[in-house]
């Protein structure tokens, strides 16, 4: 049975003027179990990450600030959220969720995480709505403990991972590929290892052939025994910020070009949620859920 790391505390700690896109983190459970494609029994709760964790990946300096409650005006305004201890532990909840999702996908194929895809963090500092860095900190758990060599992040978010790439831009485990919008924030974009910028526009019908050029290939040349996908809705038509125009049909066989190939060359593979702020949060939830629907299917 794949499993998929949620705790409650993920849909509360948050701003008011920010707790229309993330209603979907305590939504998207509940429409898995109503219909059926989830049991109880998917879900776990994750403990916070601990600190000699976050530290193989953050500096110490800025985990101090975070947990001190000492971040200046100037770096909270760059994460967009005012801080407090609710929401820095909510973030370390994220990231263990992302870390034992990892390792139970090595056993089984895949799991998943009700939130995470933290793409925007960086070793000193947080923005873009991102305090930790979710799969660079999994991706370095696996290494550190041996648990794999070589990793590969699909990044399919319509923001480029910046965080990801800087952080891992040194780490050659670590195959960073992100896919997104060319003139979307960041505005300042890292260098991954591999960057596909698309025009504002792109069609799904591009999307997916662009994707299924790449990615098959890619996989035989990187040759990972480990993959993160983020998944995130951004790039739907519908997004009040994604700039492209992608159904939510195509959305859904992203995914499963994703899913499909990773499962044929036999690479487990970890999934976190990324963005998705389309006006009505019911398409937030159905583009999400249709990811964990693939995923059970799949590999269930």
């Amino acid at each position: 049975m794949i499993k998929i790391a949620f705790d409650p505390i993920y849909a509360h700690p948050l701003p008011e003027n920010h707790r229309f896109p993330m209603l979907k983190y305590k939504l998207i459970p509940q429409q898995l179990l109503h219909e059926g494609t989830c049991t109880a029994a998917h879900f776990f709760s994750p403990q916070p990450c601990l600190e000699e964790v976050v530290l193989w990946t953050h500096e110490k300096a800025y985990y101090d600030k975070l947990i001190h409650q000492e971040l200046s005006t100037s770096e909270q305004r760059k994460i967009g959220f005012p801080q407090s201890p609710e929401l820095t532990l909510r973030e370390l909840i994220i990231t263990q969720g992302t870390v034992d999702a990892a390792v139970h996908a090595i056993a089984h194929g895949a799991a998943l995480n009700v939130a995470g895809g933290t793409h925007h963090a960086f070793a000193e500092r947080g923005e873009g709505f991102c305090l930790l860095n979710d799969m660079a900190i999994a991706a370095n758990y696996l290494l550190h403990k041996d648990l794999r060599k070589k990793i590969i992040v699909i990044d399919l978010d319509v923001h480029q991972g910046n965080g990801t790439a800087k952080l891992m831009e040194n780490n050659a485990q670590v195959f960073t590929f992100s896919m997104h919008g060319a003139t979307n924030y960041p505005f300042h974009k890292e260098k991954s290892d591999l960057d596909v910028g698309l025009a504002n526009g792109t069609t799904g019908a591009t999307y997916l052939s662009i994707l299924n050029e790449i990615l098959p290939k890619l996989l035989d040349d990187v040759q990972p025994d480990f993959a993160f996908y983020l998944a995130g809705v951004d790039i739907l038509e519908t997004d009040k910020f994604g700039k492209l125009q992608v159904s939510m049909e195509d959305c859904k066989t992203r995914d499963l070009i994703v899913f499909q190939e990773l499962k044929k060359k036999n690479i487990p593979v970890t999934v976190a949620l990324g963005g998705g702020y389309s006006p009505e949060v019911k398409t937030i939830v159905e583009a999400h859920c249709n990811t964990f629907r693939l995923a059970v299917d799949l590999f269930d």
